[in-house]
C-alpha cells in the first residue's frame, strides 16, 4: 500500500497539488482545513469545559449542603438526568428540540448549541467528582470555617471547594480528556471539527488512511498535552496527606 501525504497540499476545490501546503490568495488546502478543524475541536472542548466546571461546582456543592434536602434532591436529579441520556441524544435535543421550544435560540449557531449540550452533559460527571471531593475532606474543615464566622457560602468558597478541587484533579484530568474526545459528536450537527473533516476529506480525496492517521495524531497530541498540563497542575497544588477522590487518574 502506497501512502501519499501530498494529499494535504491539494487544493480543496481544484484538487491540484500546489507548491505550498498552505493556501494562498483565498485558496484552501486540506492542511488548512485540517488545522481549522483542530481549532474548532479545541474551541468546543475548552468552552464546554469551562461551562461544565462552573455548573459542576455549583451542582456538586448543592449535593453536599447540610440540612437542605431540596437542594440535594435538585442536584441529584440534575446528575441522574444527564448521566442516563446518551450524549448524542443531548446534541440532537439542543440542536432540534430546544430551539423549537425557545424561538430566540434559533438564531444561535450550531457551535454554541454543541458547547451547551457538551458542557451540561459533562457538568453532571464533574458534579459527582466535586461531591466526592467535598465529602472526602475531614469534617473539621467545615467546622473550622463556621468557627471563624464564615457563612455557608463563604465556607464553601474559601475552605471546602479550593481543597476539594485539589484532590479531584486526577479524575478531572480524565474528564478533561473525555470532553475533548466527546467533542467529536459535533459532526452530527455539521460543526466543522476534526471528525467531520476526516469524513468529508476522505470522501473527496479517497485517501482515508492518510486523513484518519493525521486526525488520530492530532487527537493523541491534544490528549497528551492535556495529561501533562493537568499533571503539572496536580503537582503544583497537591495537598500533602489527602488522597484523590472519585477514582480515575492519568
Amino acid at each position: 500500500m502506497s501512502w501519499d501525504w501530498q494529499v494535504f497540499c491539494q487544493d480543496t476545490i481544484t484538487q491540484e497539488v500546489g507548491t505550498s501546503c498552505f493556501g494562498k490568495g483565498g485558496d484552501i488546502t486540506y492542511l488548512d482545513w485540517l488545522l481549522s478543524a483542530w481549532g474548532w475541536t479545541v474551541s468546543v472542548s475548552l468552552l464546554a469545559l469551562v461551562l461544565a466546571l462552573l455548573l459542576g461546582a455549583a451542582i456538586g456543592t448543592l449535593r453536599t449542603l447540610p440540612n437542605n434536602p431540596w437542594a440535594v434532591r435538585l442536584g441529584n436529579a440534575w446528575v441522574e438526568y444527564f448521566r442516563n441520556i446518551p450524549l448524542l441524544v443531548h446534541i440532537f435535543l439542543w440542536y432540534h428540540v430546544i430551539p423549537s421550544m425557545v424561538p430566540a435560540m434559533k438564531s444561535l449557531p450550531g457551535f454554541v448549541l454543541v458547547v451547551c449540550a457538551l458542557g451540561f452533559f459533562t457538568s453532571a460527571r464533574i458534579a459527582e467528582q466535586v461531591r466526592s471531593g467535598i465529602q472526602a475532606l475531614p469534617r473539621g474543615q467545615r467546622y473550622a470555617g463556621m468557627a471563624m464566622g464564615f457563612t455557608t457560602l463563604q465556607t464553601y468558597r474559601y475552605v471546602l471547594l479550593p481543597m476539594a478541587f485539589r484532590i479531584i484533579i486526577p479524575p478531572l484530568t480524565s474528564e478533561t480528556m473525555n470532553i475533548f474526545k466527546n467533542s467529536s459528536v459535533a459532526f452530527a450537527v455539521s460543526v466543522a471539527e476534526l471528525t467531520m473533516f476526516a469524513m468529508q476529506a476522505q470522501e473527496e480525496t479517497a485517501r482515508g488512511v492518510e486523513v484518519y492517521l493525521a486526525v488520530t495524531a492530532l487527537y493523541v497530541v491534544s490528549a497528551f498535552a492535556i495529561n501533562r498540563i493537568m499533571a503539572w497542575v496536580e503537582k503544583a497544588v497537591r495537598v500533602p496527606g489527602l488522597i484523590a477522590a472519585g477514582g480515575g487518574g492519568h
